[in-house]
């Protein structure tokens, strides 16, 4: 150590920092590219450098005025330089020591100490291994939670603030510490999630009801019914006549507040329910290189965009699972921690789906205080190669059930689970596990077939979460006319339930984003109706909670009636209710034609699709040029197109028809194929919300690319 020693250089009235020939820290009023050569060392008798035995060597002090001017030789400006772990400004004058590495990369040097804490031994930006890494001292290591931040030109308590040492010597080959690796032990109970704001701590709010008068018409959900036809004949009887029932969630308070810049994104945050959100990242040896790098920038955006009454936990799995840190409050202090932690991430090991879901979900159940929204995203590339289970002992048959967590597939205290959106990543992922996770738990899958749109999927899918509106909405349906009863009701992936007597249905919908519809067909019997013009069908009523106010809101819907003729007519049908039976029909299409495909038939798969298109175009909404039916459509043809062989179908079909099955069965957007834009097949289900947040991505991704 001491041949270091004899090389550092200690600045008189900044910040004290060490320079190596190599890796070097600058405080930030240097330029961060290049030093120029350090003028010849002085004696000075008050301050010496520690080393080992007895070969003590006095350190050579920088004078202020041979500093100053080395700071004016750098006449290249820094302001527009970012850190790359944080994503800050490098800029002069904000408090911060700068690092740069012996590969000519810079970065705040509390930051790259932080990753280095975090197991990882590379440059961060390029992989390059450093002979040199920083390190900072333990006494000064700021507390979880908190920022040290030491003023230019007030003197540290501290001898030496941080010093560069020389890794040790390489065991087992050379291996590099895994980020899976954790370096304190898991602790039995995950109940050290940052506070929550009293101010946003709904759950301590007392609930209230409230009902529909007491509601502005824009601030509650609205109910629409429609029949399949305006008319029936008095004298007939008809067995399975359809009524489409119509929900739509209010729009977001935060679409009022004009402007979308940083400034109002604070704003923007206050007036929408706060969110508590766990994200489980694949980050085994097949994600390293361009793939990690995009995850990084994909979570760097979804940390930029959380506001300061959010809660983020990262939970990193390859072998084996971590977490990278508690749910932790986006503050400003903790965007920073996030961001660090996330950048810090390295890529190697297997692929174990089952570890990160549960530990992603035991950070729900131990939290000791609840957001109202709550979800979790999961992203993998891979096969889960340690938790596959079997049912009934049946080993040609993977159960992908046995992988989750009992919390993620079964009913809370409310009646409903934590969504896990599911994201499966490029050609090896397995589709059928990721899509079953999604199904289980309530939330969607999509599918990323091109890298670089990890980012707008992640934004597609926050913009949703950021915009709940309704919470747990629950529909029941009442029959009017003592002789009606429910024969069908046709709701995807939702539950719902026909009672026994069939004069009474409901429908669990859950959360709704902003300005997001929902569309369910109820089939029933109408009986003849000799002395009246008019028949009464059904009543609908709602109930939901209000996340911000936290007010139970009931409502209820106009009475379903049916005009009466004498004599039969023609009547046309309905293109709104035409549409829901054309979705409906397509999402089953999908279905027989995935089971086909799976077994083997592909020339059958393509069959079931291509007489689905044929029905489709028959229909009266797709005579209309109905949209949503062109887009359908073309959705089933791009199926048919990726199941030309077994390999196209292995390594790209069957994904993109399981996220066209869980978008149309949810009437959720997902990501899927290569595009989320509006030029792609899949906006249908799209929010404002959605939208929105997609064009912050694609705003961000006009900037530099990562290597």
């Amino acid at each position: 150590m001491g041949s270091k020693w004899n090389k550092v250089k200690l600045a008189l009235g900044m910040n004290l920092c060490v320079y190596a020939p190599r890796n070097h820290i600058l405080d930030n009023d240097d330029e961060d590219d290049s030093l120029p050569p350090a003028p010849p060392p002085e004696r000075h008798s008050g301050a010496t450098l520690p080393s080992s035995g007895a070969n003590r060597t006095s350190a050579p002090l920088l004078q202020v005025s041979n500093r100053l001017r080395l700071s004016k030789s750098l006449s290249r400006s820094s302001s527009k330089k970012t850190c790359s772990i944080c994503l800050a400004s490098m800029r002069r004058g904000d408090g911060h020591a700068i690092f740069t590495a012996e590969c000519s990369h810079s970065f705040h040097f509390h930051c790259i100490t932080s990753n280095v804490k975090h197991g990882n031994q590379i440059c961060p930006v390029c992989r390059a291994k450093w002979k040199e890494i920083p390190s900072q001292s333990p006494s000064l290591d700021p507390p979880f939670g908190r920022e040290r931040i030491t003023p230019i030109g007030l003197p540290q308590n501290d001898a030496l603030m941080t010093v560069i040492r020389q890794l040790p010597p390489r065991r087992n080959s050379g291996r590099r510490l895994s980020a899976t690796q954790s370096h304190n032990p898991v602790p039995a109970v995950f109940n050290d999630d940052e506070m929550l704001d009293c101010q946003t701590d709904l759950s301590e709010r007392s609930s209230s009801n409230t009902n529909a008068e007491d509601c502005d018409d824009r601030s509650k959900v609205t109910i629409k019914t429609y029949t399949e036809v305006p008319a029936v004949s008095q004298s007939k009887t008809y067995d399975d006549f359809t009524i489409l029932l119509h929900l739509k969630a209010p729009s977001s308070s935060s679409e009022e507040i004009p402007g979308k810049d940083r400034a109002s994104w604070a704003q923007i945050s206050r007036s929408r329910a706060p969110v508590d959100l766990v994200t489980v990242l694949d980050i085994s040896g097949s994600m390293a290189g361009t793939k990690l790098a995009l995850l990084k920038r994909a979570m760097g955006f979804v940390i930029q965009n959380l506001g300061p009454n959010d809660r983020l936990a990262v939970v990193a799995f390859s072998s084996k699972a971590r977490r990278l840190f508690p749910l932790l409050r986006i503050s400003e202090t903790g965007r920073q921690k996030a961001l660090q932690a996330v950048n810090s991430l390295v890529a190697n090991g297997g692929t174990n789906i089952a570890e990160g879901l549960k530990m992603g979900a035991k950070i729900m159940e131990d939290r000791r205080g609840k957001n109202p929204v709550s979800s979790m995203i999961l992203l993998s590339d891979g096969q889960d190669t340690y938790s596959v289970g079997y049912a009934d002992g049946n080993q040609s048959r993977p159960s992908y059930q046995l992988r989750l967590p009992l919390s993620i597939h079964t009913e809370d205290s409310s009646g409903f689970k934590i969504p896990v959106h599911v994201f499966g990543f490029g050609a090896d992922h397995d589709a059928l596990s990721m899509h079953s996770i999604s199904e289980s738990s309530g939330g969607t899958f999509s599918f990323i077939e091109t890298e670089g749109v990890i980012q707008d999927a992640f934004a597609q899918c926050i913009g949703g979460l950021l915009s709940v509106v309704v919470k747990n909405l629950q529909v029941s349906i009442e029959c009017v006319h003592p002789k009606v009863h429910i024969g069908s009701l046709k709701a995807g992936s939702y539950p719902n339930r026909v009672m026994s007597d069939q004069r009474t249905g409901s429908v669990g919908v859950g959360d709704l984003y902003a300005d997001e519809e929902r569309d369910f067909l109820v089939s029933v019997n109408v009986p003849d109706e000799l002395s009246s013009n008019e028949t009464s069908l059904l009543k609908v009523r709602c109930v939901y909670n209000d996340p911000l106010k936290n007010e139970t809101v009931s409502l209820v819907g106009e009475e379903v009636r049916i005009r009466r003729h004498e004599v039969a007519g023609r009547e046309e049908m309905s293109i709104k209710v035409d549409r829901q039976r054309n979705r409906l029909r397509v999402a089953d299409a999908m279905a027989q034609a995935r089971t086909a495909a799976d077994s083997g038939d592909l020339a059958r798969a393509v069959s079931i699709l291509e007489n689905c298109r044929r029905v489709l175009s028959e229909t009266v909404s797709a005579k209309s040029q109905d949209q949503l039916c062109i887009a359908l459509d073309a959705e089933l043809k791009e199926m048919q197109e990726r199941m030309a062989s077994r390999h196209v179908y292995e390594t790209s079909g069957r994904a993109y028809i399981l996220s066209g099955m869980s978008s149309h069965s949810w009437q959720r957007a997902t990501a899927r194929g290569d595009s989320t834009d509006g030029s792609s097949l899949v906006q249908a289900y799209q929010t404002p919300s959605m939208v929105h947040m997609l064009t912050r991505s694609q705003a961000k991704l006009s900037g530099p690319q990562p290597r």
